[in-house]
């Protein structure tokens, strides 16, 4: 084939930053394209993470036009991405303490969108045991892979690097975590900045600007997400919510009444599960706030 076709292209979005969308191809590199007129039209943004075809211009410069996006496998509002294999959520164990509400918000947003989890406790440092066996007994039936690492002490990066092997992940979770010093320990070609914990606020200062994917193998690409601090879960009906906590999946059909909410209705086999321990109180909490927030929701 000879011609204009010589010069397509396929690649995915590694970066998108004010109207230039960086795409990486195998065995060429990174080309610096801009989106052709035709999807404004029609209202669509290239997003981090897309599988496109681009046009070659300039080979010597690495320039080039998006012609087409693929077809997405899936697709996040917030971080805005598309393609993911998988998240891997990262919270401290301690500095700053777990924001429970905010990281169930999470993987219920995972869950909704059938995106499987990993869940990551950073500064799991010796002389933390404790914390992270309560981390791990809260998470312990949420249906993700739940796994305790240091970026300080370098324990259990392997493990992590395993887990993301093949697959296109997208990083989140709130600012101070240590996303950042992780990313750092898993590649050696991209050094995102780090920043250090404020000492005055306990929180960590906003340093990662946009979503970018990084190359860490074949194959294999991770994604830094800026830092989130609210997430609503507001795109399903809150009868569906329940499915989306795999903890309550062995109580379903065990109610008194078909169709249970978990909330008010008497003989619910969840609620009985939550006063015996089988599911963990602050799970359950966060089950009831946001199903209160989507019932809500509907009434205005």
């Amino acid at each position: 084939m000879t011609g204009a076709d010589d010069r397509m292209i396929q690649g995915k979005i590694v970066k998108g930053i004010a109207g230039f969308y960086y795409v990486h191809v195998v065995e060429s590199g990174v080309y610096e394209c801009k989106a052709k007129g035709i999807f404004r039209k029609d209202g669509i943004k290239p997003l981090v993470g897309d599988n496109v075809e681009i046009e070659i211009l300039d080979e010597k410069d690495m320039e080039g036009n998006i012609t087409e996006i693929l077809p997405r496998k899936n697709e996040l509002i917030r971080p805005a991405v598309a393609n993911i294999d998988q998240a891997l959520v990262v919270f401290a164990v301690k500095e700053p303490d777990p924001h429970f509400n905010l990281l169930d918000r999470f993987l219920v947003m995972m869950e909704s969108k059938g995106i499987p989890a990993v869940l990551c406790f950073n500064k799991a440092d010796d002389g933390r045991e404790e914390q992270a066996e309560e981390l791990r007994r809260i998470y312990e039936g949420c249906g993700c892979t739940v796994l305790f690492t240091s970026a300080k002490e370098e324990k259990n990066i392997e493990e992590l690097s395993a887990l993301l092997k093949g697959k296109t992940t997208a990083i989140a979770g709130p600012s101070g975590v240590g996303k950042s010093s992780l990313i750092n320990l898993l590649q050696d070609e991209v050094r995102m900045e780090t920043g250090s914990i404020s000492r005055k606020i306990a929180r960590g200062k906003h340093t990662t600007r946009h979503a970018e994917l990084i190359v860490i193998g074949d194959d294999s690409y991770i994604m830094d997400t800026p830092g989130f601090s609210s997430l609503y879960v507001n795109d399903f009906e809150k009868e569906e919510l329940k499915y989306y906590f795999p903890e309550f999946a062995p109580y379903e059909g065990k109610c008194r009444f078909h169709g249970c909410d978990h909330i008010h209705e008497p003989g619910c086999a969840v609620k009985e599960a939550v006063e015996e321990g089988r599911i963990h109180k602050i799970r359950y909490a966060d089950y009831e706030e946001m199903y209160r927030e989507l019932k809500e929701r509907k009434r205005y």
